[in-house]
């Protein structure tokens, strides 16, 4: 069952280098699509629900284009028969925007997955830029 895991995670990291190419289809299709999947990432506000998971994820992936997998920093793991997680810091090199530039980009992930009617599903994926520290006036909002 573990094992099965292991697959969606490598499957989830084939679709993460389609993503950074501007193709979100092979990421979506991991995915849960029940009404209390979400999706964060650092382009807008986090999105619950299928429908607007999927429109989260088509946006995010205009964002990039002529990407690559650099690789994954694996920080934490751990799963159940029925439940897991990871924590990631995901690097990629992409062309972010407008840019002809290819930059490179490292994002602190957390993914928690879920085994839905005996296969793995993504029901949560949080993305944002913080791989360093901080100070604590970065929190406040303007």
């Amino acid at each position: 069952m573990l094992s099965d895991l292991a697959n969606l995670i490598e499957q989830d990291h084939l679709a993460l280098d389609a993503f950074v190419k501007g193709n979100p289809e092979p990421l979506k299709s991991l995915f849960s699509q029940r009404d209390d999947v979400v999706i964060a990432n650092p382009f807008g506000p986090p999105a619950k629900g299928w429908k607007k998971a999927a429109e989260t994820m088509d946006r995010a992936a205009t964002n990039y284009r002529d990407g690559e997998i650099i690789g994954f920093d694996r920080i934490s793991e751990y799963a159940t028969t029925d439940l897991g997680y990871i924590i990631e810091i995901e690097r990629v090199r992409s062309k972010v925007g407008g840019s002809d530039k290819l930059v490179p980009i490292s994002l602190r992930t957390t993914t928690i997955f879920r085994r839905e009617k005996g296969a793995w599903k993504i029901v949560l994926r949080h993305a944002d830029p913080i791989t360093s520290p901080r100070p604590a006036a970065s929190i406040v909002g303007e």
